[in-house]
């Protein structure tokens, strides 16, 4: 059966190969993005998730074009690389809004809907550098550590709805987002990942859509690594 998916950040990167594979699965997706455009072929919506309000405008926009949503994945998130004796407030602040803050809000807008229905998935895309920390990142690794205890409450909050709650922690992927990242430390990382390679947006999106399908129901409180060995056990 087709659901209605909203997916967060999904114009490119790791956002934009889960949008396609729910979408290959026959589901009706929307893809919300702050800059830029709506990738061909999807429902696109403007949306910045630290704003309160465009994040209930986008919640509306996909309810109103697909119906009530059903699956979440809150994938959207930005970095603001620094050094913290030297990082200014705002540049830890506005990571913790959009990754974490952001993800929470999308998250309680559209529980309200699958609490009714008694059935919903919703899935955050955190990292591994949340739980292995890394420098110049304590605001991104603090954003995505955080998702942690979201995920594990909010299962608590919804189980009893039939409402499951999880979240993926990609490792090294090969998106825009690390490009800035230099060659020793990619040579560092590779180095500690088991199946010394990178992964790709693809390998990601599988597991998501895993755990937002029949075959993970009694899944939730999860967190499922992504990121060939690295970081295994935190």
């Amino acid at each position: 059966m087709s659901r209605t998916v909203l997916i967060t950040g999904g114009n490119r990167g790791i956002g934009l190969s889960i949008a396609r594979a729910f979408a290959e699965a026959g589901d009706k997706v929307a893809v919300t993005h702050r800059t830029g455009e709506a990738p061909e072929g999807f429902f696109g919506i403007h949306c910045d998730v630290t704003d309160p309000e465009s994040a209930r405008r986008a919640v509306k926009e996909a309810e109103a074009r697909f119906g009530p949503v059903e699956v979440l994945v809150a994938n959207a998130g930005i970095t603001r690389d620094g050094l913290a004796p030297t990082l200014r407030d705002e540049d830890f602040t506005d990571v913790l809004q959009t990754n974490l803050v952001g993800a929470f809000r999308m998250a309680r807008l559209v529980s309200r809907s699958m609490i009714g229905a008694k059935w919903g998935r919703i899935v955050f895309v955190s990292s591994v550098m949340g739980f292995l920390g890394s420098p110049g990142q304590s605001n991104y690794a603090a954003s995505k550590s955080g998702l942690l205890g979201l995920t594990r409450s909010l299962a608590w909050e919804l189980g009893a709805r039939n409402i499951t709650v999880n979240m993926v922690t990609p490792g090294l992927i090969e998106t825009d987002m690390i490009r800035g990242v230099t060659d020793k430390r990619r040579e560092q990382l590779v180095a500690q990942t088991p199946l010394r390679r990178t992964g790709t947006p693809q390998e990601v999106a599988e597991v998501v859509r895993f755990l937002a399908g029949d075959g993970a129901s009694y899944v939730t409180g999860a967190a499922v690594p992504v990121g060939g060995g690295v970081g295994m056990g935190q």
